[in-house]
């Protein structure tokens, strides 16, 4: 079996994830409550806050203005 490869896109996408997840629970919303706000599915919510989708640009606008947040808060390295 070959050695898991350095993905920097991988990475990247658990960091934001990560930080959306964040953000949301210091705005003390809940992924229901956030979804309703943003406008986007459940689904879609789990898979960005988990980093396993590439989360759209209108995607994390959304969020970031449901959470009341700048969009550079969430994707800042």
């Amino acid at each position: 079996m070959p050695a898991q490869q350095h993905d920097p896109i991988r990475e990247r996408q658990r960091a934001i994830g990560r930080r959306v997840q964040h953000e949301r629970m210091r705005a003390n919303l809940t992924q229901l409550d956030l979804v309703d706000r943003a406008g986007i599915d459940r689904i879609t919510l789990q898979r960005i806050e988990a980093g396993t989708t590439d989360a759209r640009l209108s995607w994390l606008l959304r969020i970031a203005g449901a959470i009341g947040v700048p969009l550079a808060d969430l994707v800042r390295e």
